[in-house]
Parts: C-alpha cells; sequence; structure tokens
C-alpha cells in the first residue's frame, strides 16, 4: 500500500517545494500581510508536518518495494536489495528483515549480524524525525507569537485595539 501512495508523494514533492519558495518570497518583498507574523509559523509548521509524513511514506515505500522484489518472481532470493547492497556478503545471506517502524529493510547473515540494504533508510528516517520536531517546534512558536500583540497596537479586554 505504500509503495503505491509513494508515487503521488513524488509528484507532490516539486508543488511543495515551489510553494515554500513562493511563500517565502511573498514575505520577503514589501506588501507582505500584517499578520504574516502568526501565519507563517503556522504555515510552516504545517508545511513541516506535510513534509514529515511524505518522508515517512516514501521510506515505507521503498521498503515495501524492496519486500515485494525479494518475495516474487525469479531470481528473488536471496533479496535483491541485500545483493547490491554487499556483493561480497552474497554467500553468507540467509534472509532478510523489513520494519515498518522505523522503515528499514535489513539484511541478515548466516551469523545472526545485519545490514542495511540501503543507506536511504537512515537519512529518510532522520529527515522525517527532523521535520516533526521542527514542525512541532513552529507550532508552539506560532501559538505564542498568536498570544502577543501586534506591534503598535494594545491589548484591551475584548482584544486588540489600535492606538
Amino acid at each position: 500500500m505504500f509503495a503505491l501512495l509513494a508515487l503521488p508523494v513524488l509528484f507532490a514533492v516539486p508543488v511543495w517545494v515551489v510553494a515554500v519558495v513562493c511563500r517565502l518570497v511573498s514575505v520577503a518583498l514589501p506588501g507582505r500581510r500584517p499578520d504574516w507574523r502568526v501565519r507563517l509559523p503556522r504555515w510552516g509548521a504545517g508545511m513541516l508536518a506535510a513534509a514529515s509524513a511524505g518522508l515517512l511514506v516514501l521510506a515505507l515505500g521503498n521498503a515495501e518495494m524492496s519486500d515485494h522484489e525479494s518475495r516474487s518472481g525469479t531470481d528473488s532470493s536471496p533479496a535483491p536489495a541485500c545483493r547490491d547492497a554487499a556483493p561480497d556478503l552474497v554467500a553468507r545471506l540467509v534472509g532478510h528483515r523489513m520494519s515498518y517502524l522505523p522503515p528499514a529493510f535489513d539484511c541478515v547473515l548466516d551469523d545472526g549480524t545485519t545490514y542495511p540494504s540501503s543507506p536511504s533508510y537512515a537519512w529518510l528516517n532522520h529527515l522525517a524525525a527532523a521535520s516533526a520536531v521542527a514542525s512541532a517546534l513552529l507550532a508552539v512558536g506560532a501559538r505564542y507569537a498568536g498570544e502577543r500583540p501586534e506591534p503598535g497596537r494594545r491589548s484591551t479586554a475584548r482584544g486588540t485595539a489600535a492606538n
């Protein structure tokens, strides 16, 4: 299932990048909205959460594709991802393990040790975790920025009023 979801995510990545660049440029140019200090962190938190989910789906899709490839067709054992990762250890391969959390596809050797089939799982997992943490921090920052009155306004009992 995640392998099928990974394809739309791949097509959504350029749209995500364009949206982020356009938003950052719109904030940098004169004539921006007066409430940008509150709206930009909220929007950024949402975009980072979307990036984290997208990275997780890509990693899960990659792991599922490797698992599917190792279970079907001729020349599927040992797993092609394991053969490609370490050609010198093919004689010692006895199996593989796939994990959903964190997404990984590990190759099992005859002595019980494992090695990752691809270094991409590590950096995808780290990027997904980092973007999730950054999203949470931005959401907290947006909440804090929303509670402060805007510069040039004073706080009243019912909300903010212009000076």
